[in-house]
């Protein structure tokens, strides 16, 4: 009997979550390489969104840290949407192209087309950076060209932040969604990454370097932010 109890009450929560999820309007799902820097700069997103009584029962955000790379990420978001059903969203990758083979940044992009043309109520986007999430922070300060190395920008964060007294640029900060947004210029970066992805046309990801297509999604989710909030983005 007490098996059965528990079976019935995981049936009924599983019942629950899915009239919850067929209220929301607007769904996101957002799968990440990483665990932590990419997951808590979106969880930003998620709470201020929350906190909007416009958008907050209209809008879901579910956020996956993958610990995976490239393929890998898209590969655990079609395992993601088969596993749950998911009859309607968008899903997005963010990852990098850090030292991955070309052929595996680009096959995201091409992965997700061949996807796109089996349900246009499930749609798959890549949101990469090359070589680093850590570029797209740096938008938020400069406009900056130069193919250079990962290392490099992350050393540009650090001197950034420390100048505007925020201390060190640590990856896993919990806080990072707010720095970039208070401290730095989303709309800048916006226009910044905007202007590389144009310069680029015609190129592949892995060959667009440096550059990012993380505003993308940032523009997507900036739609259902607070007034105050959604205006600097």
């Amino acid at each position: 009997m007490a098996k059965r109890g528990r079976k019935e009450k995981d049936n009924w929560k599983k019942k629950r979550r899915q009239e919850y999820l067929e209220k929301k309007e607007f769904r996101y799902y957002i799968f990440c390489e990483g665990q932590a820097t990419e997951p808590k700069y979106f969880e930003g997103f998620k709470r201020y969104i929350e906190d909007n009584p416009i958008y907050r029962d209209m809008v879901l955000i579910e956020i996956e840290g993958c610990q995976a790379e490239t393929m890998r990420v898209i590969g655990k978001a079609e395992e993601y949407v088969r596993k749950n059903k998911i009859a309607k969203g968008q899903i997005w990758c963010v990852y990098d192209k850090d030292s991955f083979p070309a052929s595996d940044v680009n096959g995201v992009v091409q992965r997700a087309e061949v996807l796109n043309q089996k349900n246009p109520d499930v749609q798959y986007y890549a949101a990469w950076s090359n070589e680093c999430i850590e570029f797209w922070f740096m938008l938020h300060f400069a406009y900056y060209t130069a193919n250079n190395h990962r290392s490099e920008y992350k050393k540009f964060l650090n001197e950034k932040f420390q100048e505007l007294g925020i201390g060190k640029y640590e990856k896993n900060m919990d806080n990072i969604f707010e720095i970039l947004m208070n401290d730095g210029n989303p709309k800048l970066a916006i226009r910044y990454a905007r202007r590389i992805i144009e310069n680029g046309k015609g190129k592949t990801p892995a060959e667009i370097a440096p550059g990012t297509k993380v505003h993308e999604l940032v523009e997507e989710l900036a739609k259902y932010l607070p007034e105050e909030v959604r205006v600097l983005f």
